[in-house]
């Protein structure tokens, strides 16, 4: 049975949460874990040591700044290391399903670190007056530019650690096999049928070219990794960094890694809410985002590329017999599993919570301009998009401009534009 003591009180802008006393991360990365139980995949260990290579070198950027205490930004850049080094993978529970930005992963990495950092310093797990996960570990950073930055890093690496190499290993094996084989005769083939004569070493040499373009083109990608979005914070335009930040962030990445390599509420729509799951930004305080839905849209992605993976297996089958079902199994089931998962969480956490601003709905469809179409049959299609013009150019409503132009008197025009009857359809 559970008890009370199993459990600290954490919190964050939405209130108290109950977090795992083990845990070192705190209320976002718990509320995230709660609401995201889709697939039970975690982020890859590569992608984890970037995060926290990132969040060690802006600790040293901010503390050669000035912004950041010392006493602090050492016990945050010691936390990093430690997990850089492979220690509290465990405490990164976020599913990889979630928030569409990348939010709760990085405050998950925010909070282990903090936390961690707050022990180094000799408090207790939580006591945010010591290290803040936002204020000290997020400090000059947004999830949307840390996020990206982390997927280069960690893409960047394992292109030179492991892709590379791996793929030279493969192209001097066929380039020996080429030599090897350089005097063995054999049919062509083209279409499957047979075609003139082709030596063995010369197949190969065609299979060790495409290799060594594909190392190329991997090299090609890795420079282009190297071009990080560090110091955009959450829009691109360096909002709460200070102006030098991310060239001494960089700079500290560098010398540690690189040499080895619903929308609104005021600006749009707003004609629905949903219910807000959880703090949707590291960096602007009481922004709410669409987590469910974007989670969903990830879901949707995946499925999208297990799908293509399945057909391809589909039309590798050759004669009698289809010799990739393991895959199809185990992406077929995954589908099928996440969509399963994410059309709960959709329904339980996100529509059964959604309500209507009527107003705001009533407000948009009265001003839309499409409402002209119910004055065709009256007035004709050309008089009618000449109307619409007028209060396109003029900005005004369809209702003052064909009173002002005495087309219909206003009895009529009510009964003409009743958006009630219009929705039912036929003729006005």
């Amino acid at each position: 049975m559970v008890t009370v003591e199993e459990y600290r009180l954490d919190r964050d802008s939405m209130g108290e949460v109950k977090v795992p006393s083990s845990a070192y991360y705190g209320a976002e990365t718990q509320r995230a874990f709660q609401n995201f139980p889709i697939s039970g995949l975690r982020l890859p260990k590569e992608f984890i040591r970037a995060l926290a290579l990132i969040k060690l070198s802006a600790a040293r950027a901010n503390m050669q700044l000035g912004l950041l205490d010392p006493k602090k930004g050492e016990a945050i850049a010691s936390a990093a290391k430690e997990i850089m080094e492979g220690s509290y993978y465990d405490q990164f529970v976020v599913d990889v399903f979630q928030t569409g930005s990348g939010t709760s992963s990085n405050m998950n990495m925010n909070e282990v670190i903090a936390n961690r950092a707050i022990e180094l310093l000799g408090g207790k797990r939580g006591d945010k007056a010591i290290i803040h996960p936002n204020d000290h570990v997020n400090m000059c950073q947004s999830t949307n530019d840390v996020f990206p930055s982390a997927i280069h890093v960690s893409a960047a690496e394992a292109i030179v650690r492991r892709l590379i190499p791996s793929l030279r290993v493969l192209a001097d094996a066929l380039e020996k096999k080429m030599v090897e084989f350089e005097d063995v005769v054999k049919a062509g083939r083209t279409h499957l049928q047979d075609a003139v004569p082709i030596t063995l070493g010369q197949e190969f040499s065609g299979y060790a070219s495409l290799i060594r373009h594909g190392i190329k083109r991997a090299e090609q990608a890795r420079d282009t990794l190297m071009e990080l979005p560090l110091g955009g914070t959450a829009v691109g335009t360096g909002l709460n960094a200070h102006p030098k930040y991310s060239e001494l962030a960089i700079m500290e990445i560098n010398r540690n890694d690189l040499r080895l390599l619903n929308s609104g509420p005021r600006t749009a729509l707003g004609e629905i809410d949903l219910p807000a799951m959880e703090p949707g930004s590291s960096i602007m305080p009481g922004k709410v985002n669409p987590v469910i839905p974007e989670a969903l849209g990830l879901v949707a992605a995946q499925v999208y590329g297990n799908d293509a993976a399945i057909g391809l297996c589909g039309s590798l089958g050759q004669l009698e017999l289809n010799v990739m079902m393991p895959v199809i199994a185990y992406d077929l089931l995954q589908s099928i599993e996440i969509l399963a998962n994410g059309s709960r969480i959709l329904g339980e956490k996100c529509v059964m919570g959604i309500t209507a601003d009527k107003k705001r709905c009533m407000d948009y469809a009265e001003r839309t301009l499409m409402m002209v179409t119910r004055l065709t049959p009256k007035i004709g299609y050309d008089n009618a998009a000449k109307i619409a013009k007028k209060a396109m150019a003029e900005n005004k409503s369809l209702r003052e401009v064909v009173l002002e132009e005495g087309i219909l008197p206003k009895d009529r025009l009510d009964e003409v534009l009743n958006l009630k009857k219009m929705t039912k359809g036929g003729r006005a």
